[in-house]
């Protein structure tokens, strides 16, 4: 069920409408039961079998968290990091085992034959369960939390369900911390017209990002990466630079529709994206991409590795943000492609933390006429062009692929001109969100207005709400492809 679709417009107006009856509204367990129960529908409505395996998955850490506290109530220590230790290992273990148990047994197949000893491997016909890695990272999370004393655990096995199910966030994140988001369901939900108004306004830009600007872009990129070897060099830049575009279009539109979902049904959700083409350095860039994923491995991965290479200086800080992001790499699937895209990020980092500037925090102030200076906006354009590279390894699924793609790219026929399929709607799309991003870059997304300025201006949120409207209507590809973090 594609959050863009008709179909789940229908189920959520369902899911709203016995959310707020008045009976319903008044019982927070009601509430609760209603939009687990919703949020279950929504799962299972893939693949029952996937549904089994997360009520599983959950009934499993729910019991966990209430061992676990027993042991530090108890006063065994030992005890206690035993079962934090186990609960991190079988969160893992979900992943490796669904996600990259073929890989690693072909990569050792691989590895076997080349060294003379002949081995056969026939892949298992494994089902990746969807949001595998979302709803596992909210396991491990969780765990993790209690033991460190910040949280106690859940009493209630259905408020925990609710927690790693809630629909909005269940497929693609963003990965919301249980610190933050169990007290929410403490408390019952009334209408708040603001806030929903606002989640209504921040899932149109979404829609917009993904509908006007991701889909219209992948009709061109796809075909460009289906035909690399009769596409010039030119080409083949153009498009690695629109699928930066495309790619933040599509993820950062679907955790707008999905924050702004939670916040028409009372809840506040992570935010994931802060405006990060408007990043000057790739440790800007990564604070603001994705910041859910980098904010959960920088506590959980970089912290412990940083603390414990801390004797080797700048050299210990080095290899924990390598180690790091070879992780996020590979977390995003099980290639060596995408662990290559890590390293590369990783290396990325290098001359920051050698200058002593890893760590820094400039603010952005604009120059004249409200416009980036021209010292900023040239690091803004480094940092996109880096990423645009780096993301060739993201795309491509193999190394072979990827290097074929970046071999053609920096050939002779990169001084010819290119040819895209895009028309000039979509770049001027593209400007608009640029700008945009630049204007309400203190604002959690475009639309976003102040309380006071729609009290005074009554009548222009309504005008840019048809506006955006219209544009989707208009330019929107209604039979685009699905989001691409669905398949992470």
């Amino acid at each position: 069920m594609v959050v863009t679709s008709i179909s789940f417009l229908l189920f959520f107006t369902v899911v709203f409408i016995v959310y707020y009856l008045p009976y319903i509204k008044r019982n927070v367990r009601w509430q609760n039961l209603w939009l687990l129960a919703a949020s279950y529908f929504f799962y299972g409505h893939t693949d029952l079998k996937m549904l089994l395996i997360l009520a599983g998955a959950t009934v499993v850490f729910y019991l966990m968290g209430k061992w676990l506290k027993q042991a530090m109530t108890s006063g065994k220590q030992k005890a206690a990091s035993r079962i934090t230790t186990l609960g991190v290992c079988i969160g893992i273990g979900v992943l490796l085992y669904f996600k990259y148990f073929n890989f690693f047994a072909e990569s050792v197949s691989n590895l076997l034959n080349a060294i003379g000893f002949h081995v056969s491997w026939a892949a298992l016909n494994i089902i990746l369960p969807v949001g595998v890695s979302f709803f596992t990272f909210k396991f491990i999370s969780y765990i993790i939390e209690i033991h460190r004393e910040r949280i106690e655990p859940c009493n209630n096995l259905m408020d925990f369900a609710l927690y790693i199910a809630f629909f909005p966030t269940i497929l693609s994140g963003p990965i919301d911390r249980p610190g933050t988001f169990l007290p929410q369901l403490a408390d019952g939900r009334s209408f708040d017209h603001d806030l929903a108004m606002d989640g209504f306004r921040q899932i149109l830009w979404g829609m917009f990002t993904k509908m006007c600007i991701a889909d219209i872009i992948a009709t061109n990129t796809d075909m460009v990466w289906n035909s690399i070897g009769e596409q010039s060099g030119s080409t083949l830049l153009l498009t690695a630079l629109l699928y930066s575009i495309q790619i933040y279009a599509d993820f950062d539109g679907y955790s707008n529709m999905a924050i702004g979902t939670g916040k028409i049904l009372g809840f506040h959700v992570t935010r994931n994206f802060n405006h990060p083409f408007l990043a000057r350095n790739i440790a800007e860039y990564w604070r603001n991409w994705h910041i859910s994923l980098t904010s959960w491995l920088t506590d959980y991965v970089f912290s412990p590795l940083n603390i414990a290479f801390r004797n080797y200086g700048n050299w210990g800080i080095a290899l924990a943000i390598v180690i790091n992001f070879v992780i996020i790499g590979f977390w995003h699937g099980a290639s060596w492609s995408f662990g290559l895209f890590g390293l590369y990020h990783g290396l990325l980092y290098l001359p920051l933390i050698f200058s002593g500037s890893f760590g820094k925090r400039k603010k952005l102030r604009p120059g004249a006429h409200g416009l980036p200076t021209l010292a900023d906006f040239s690091k803004m354009a480094g940092v996109f062009i880096l990423v645009s590279f780096g993301l060739i390894l993201f795309r491509a699924g193999t190394i072979d692929y990827a290097l074929a793609y970046i071999s053609r790219l920096f050939s002779i026929s990169i001084l010819t001109a290119p040819v895209v399929a895009i028309g000039k709607s979509t770049y001027l799309l593209i400007l608009l969100l640029l700008i945009l991003e630049w204007y309400q870059r203190d604002k959690e997304h475009p639309l976003q207005m102040k309380p006071t300025f729609v009290a005074r201006r009554r009548w222009l949120p309504y005008v840019l709400d048809l506006t955006v409207i219209a544009a989707i209507v208009f330019y929107g590809n209604f039979e685009g492809s699905q989001f691409i973090y669905f398949q992470f």
